[in-house]
């Protein structure tokens, strides 16, 4: 082929100018006796979530010859009960939509009210994918403003909104990597910023919203058309390698998003897999207390062994603060635990593991500290 010797590597080729120079999203993935960088839940799953997950996939199985229930009826209806049980305010399976992962959701989103000639705005430090997930669907970035100590200011978010007139607005809460919350009156402030200026779509990330200790803002989306909820059942379920997320929104919003879905996007085995998790929630989120109160203990120890620490309503703490994070990240990897460095100058990420994890961890830290200040 003419020209072949000359393609070196991506930038040779004639990829979209917006992907140019960028990398991929994902964590180190390292073999090291304790890892603690990508927000995982510890525990495996119990085996009678197991078995029932086997004979689920069984059943499934003999009629892989067929596709799938494109419309995930009965995980969707599964679904809406166990938010209608958990975060406080009645859904149905018309206000609730599935997907592959969270991030599916987000695309499917932005596919539908983002693309090309259309831009969404963030409040960076936050999800990395949001912006990542904007430029792969030909949607403009716009990185909004946070406060020192990673709260989102209100009054800066406002002004933004006004002038740059996004399509889609993204707020996270509990916010990864800080783990910070976002209360009912800022989703507010924001969602009547975002119609006054529009209107747009507001799509509040709650991917780790049963770790935290303020109520569930799926409620808002009363009355609110434009406003969505997001969740996964990587983190709480303890099931990331199903990849599973779904939306709850207005009926509107569902039937928007399927002009975009893939035909017959979630297979029979994941929704299979995903309706088996359903009937165990109450063992799952006995899962999620424990590592609510060992998130709790991490930001007590680090705390007291002289490290910064941001509030967190997630599986996860950040902390610092560093002269050079990297180097940090770097120390406690030598001591056989990895942690994350997300790019936020300064600062380290941990995943809330098992105690005996969080003991490896918190004993790098003190070492390190101790050696620093020796």
């Amino acid at each position: 082929m003419d020209g072949a010797e000359y393609v070196t590597g991506i930038d040779d080729l004639p990829i979209r100018d917006e992907l140019r120079g960028k990398t991929p999203y994902g964590a180190p993935q390292l073999d090291v006796p304790v890892r603690l960088n990508t927000n995982e839940n510890p525990y495996p799953l119990p085996e009678p979530l197991v078995a029932r997950i086997a004979e689920r996939v069984a059943e499934a199985a003999r009629h892989l010859n067929r596709y799938p229930d494109r419309d995930a009826t009965e995980l969707r209806t599964e679904l809406a009960a166990y938010l209608t049980r958990t975060a406080g305010y009645e859904v149905t399976r018309a206000n609730v939509w599935a997907a592959n992962g969270s991030n599916e959701v987000i695309q499917q989103l932005l596919q539908t009210f983002g693309g090309p000639g259309r831009t969404a705005i963030g409040f960076e430090p936050s999800y990395s994918m949001h912006s990542l997930i904007s430029r792969s669907t030909g949607t403009g970035w716009i990185s909004g403003p946070r406060r020192d100590d990673f709260t989102i200011d209100v009054e800066a978010a406002e002004r933004a909104i006004a002038e740059q007139r996004p399509d889609v607005v993204f707020v996270c809460s509990p916010n990864n990597p800080t783990g910070t919350a976002v209360g009912e009156e800022t989703v507010l402030r924001l969602y009547e910023a975002a119609q006054a200026a529009k209107p747009s779509l507001v799509v509040v990330d709650e991917a780790y919203g049963e770790f935290s200790h303020r109520p569930s803002l799926l409620p808002l989306i009363e009355g609110r058309p434009n406003l969505v909820v997001s969740r996964t059942m990587s983190k709480a379920f303890g099931a990331a390698g199903l990849r599973l997320g779904y939306l709850a929104a207005h009926p509107a919003v569902v039937d928007a998003v399927q002009l975009v879905r893939l035909p017959y996007h979630l297979s029979a085995v994941t929704q299979a897999t995903a309706l088996a998790a359903l009937e165990h929630t109450d063992t799952l989120l006995g899962y999620v207390e424990q590592l609510k109160a060992e998130r709790d203990r991490l930001v007590t120890e680090l705390r007291a062994t002289g490290c910064e620490v941001t509030d967190s309503d997630a599986n996860f703490v950040q902390f610092g603060r560093f002269d050079d994070s990297h180097a940090a990240w770097q120390a406690i990897l030598d001591r056989g635990v990895l942690v994350r460095d997300n790019g936020v100058p300064g600062w380290l990420r941990v995943t809330a593991g098992t105690p005996e994890e969080n003991d490896a961890f918190l004993d790098a830290v003190r070492a390190i500290r101790k050696e620093n200040n020796s």
